[in-house]
């Protein structure tokens, strides 16, 4: 069972504030890699990670032929950090989509309404260490 500490989504939910955007990672069907900086990431309940994804390009195409995603989070000042295993769903439309675009806008991140989004939401699978101790499954002995 997943379920996010306190301190988890507190960090996260602050990371792009703090300076500490969360590192996204994907990998295309023949396995090549793709990460980047995603300032937008936050605790969407107890269980999942959301985020807003503007580019529509090979990120996302690497999510819907994929269906994997690792995420970083790290908090120098802190001395804490987290990877996250998950399983997106990509949603361009809908509740999910209004809820996470409502929470951004809420936290004050002025979004182009120009910039046609969509929206992840991400099931945690994993939570490990920045070490790869594993703290947390979805499903005990998950393999990934």
């Amino acid at each position: 069972m997943i379920q996010l500490t306190e301190e988890m989504r507190r960090l996260i939910n602050s990371a792009r504030a703090n300076g500490n955007p969360c590192i996204v990672a994907t990998a295309s069907p023949d396995g090549t890699p793709n990460a980047g900086f995603i300032g937008t990431v936050m605790a969407f309940d107890g269980g999942s990670l959301a985020y807003r994804d503007r580019s529509s390009r090979s990120p996302l195409e690497h999510i819907e032929v994929n269906p994997k995603v690792v995420v970083l989070f790290y908090n120098p000042s802190q001395g804490v950090g987290w990877k996250f295993r998950c399983t997106p769903t990509v949603h361009r439309d809908g509740p999910v989509h209004e809820q996470v675009m409502s929470r951004l806008t809420e936290s004050g991140l002025a979004l182009d309404p120009a910039v046609n989004g969509a929206v992840l939401l991400l099931q945690i699978d994993q939570i490990l260490t920045l070490f790869g101790e594993v703290l947390q499954e979805r499903v005990p002995n998950l393999r990934w």
